[in-house]
């Protein structure tokens, strides 16, 4: 269920008092965890931005880098975790994690695609049939692969999925151990820098490639003027990075394991980073996905993809 306006005033009123008598916060540190593609996140943590903003208000702050994110956000091993691809929260959903939505970044199709080697035979997605395509099982990626595939008249069947996480798809692919390759940024503009490639089919037509933030439960009742810090932040960090792309560039390439500052800038230049508060209606692309997990057995029953707990930010949608 969505929390109203009114639950969230009471919460952020009761939030408040706790802070000024300091009992409640003693030695409160809030947790937050990030991924490489996380960069508004990653915007924030650089520039110290949270530390000085809750800080103020009494927390100290704790970064937490995870390659992979489904495990600590099924735990609640951070507070507020990482923004993830569309698929994500199907298996978080189908798991029941206990998580709120607080915020969502408008989507970005441009940024996961499938590939192969300018020089492959492999000319359309039609064409991958009987090949090897690496994707990380269970994300977007793994999406729009089945979507492209359905599209073409094909299966999954009809292919050789390689499940492979995002760094080790990309050694493979360097070293012709896949033919194809369905991919996000920056794995996706790490490549295209590297060597020519073939876009067969990107996310147009098939995800929008929205991002979602998630809060513990429990976390966002209780500390809904944290969420609140948090959520502005994030608004102000998609500002910034499109207002100063060359300053963004120099910030990022360094934190993302000294990228070339045009590969950061190709992927700075897909993302949206649009972020704003989730709307229940706006969750109908969740669907699709949900019901094409479920079909091919990567869930165990079939979700209701916008029954999810929404956080509202004050004031409507940020």
């Amino acid at each position: 269920m969505s929390l109203t306006r009114r639950h969230l005033a009471g919460a952020l009123t009761a939030g408040l008092v706790l802070g000024r008598s300091g009992a409640a916060r003693a030695g409160r540190t809030v947790r937050l965890s990030y991924q490489r593609s996380s960069t508004l996140l990653t915007v924030l943590k650089a520039k110290g931005t949270l530390e000085e903003r809750l800080g103020r208000q009494g927390f100290g702050v704790s970064w937490h880098l995870f390659t992979k994110v489904l495990e600590p956000m099924n735990t609640g091993a951070v507070d507020l975790h990482a923004d993830v691809a569309d698929a994500v929260p199907i298996f978080t959903q189908s798991a029941g994690a206990p998580l709120t939505f607080y915020a969502m970044e408008a989507g970005s199709p441009r940024a996961e695609a499938i590939i192969v080697p300018e020089e492959s035979s492999i000319r359309t997605v039609a064409d991958l049939k009987g090949h090897s395509v690496g994707v990380s099982k269970g994300s977007g990626c793994h999406f729009i692969l089945a979507g492209a595939l359905k599209r073409e008249g094909l299966r999954f069947a009809d292919i050789r999925p390689a499940y492979l996480e995002a760094p080790d798809g990309l050694a493979a692919f360097e070293r012709g151990g896949i033919e194809a390759w369905a991919i996000w940024d920056p794995f996706l503009a790490i490549v295209q820098a590297k060597r020519p490639v073939r876009v067969l089919a990107d996310a147009t037509g098939l995800s929008s490639y929205n991002r979602y933030y998630t809060v513990n439960d429990s976390f966002a009742v209780e500390q809904p003027e944290v969420v609140a810090t948090v959520f502005a932040a994030l608004v102000e960090a998609k500002q910034w990075v499109k207002a100063n792309p060359k300053e963004a560039v120099a910030l990022l390439a360094p934190t993302w394991g000294d990228l070339p500052p045009d590969v950061v800038d190709t992927v700075n230049a897909r993302r949206s980073y649009a972020v704003g508060a989730v709307e229940r209606a706006a969750l109908s692309e969740q669907q699709a996905i949900a019901d094409t997990f479920f079909e091919a057995g990567l869930i165990p029953r079939r979700l209701d993809a916008t029954a999810v707990r929404l956080w509202q930010p004050p004031g409507g949608r940020g």
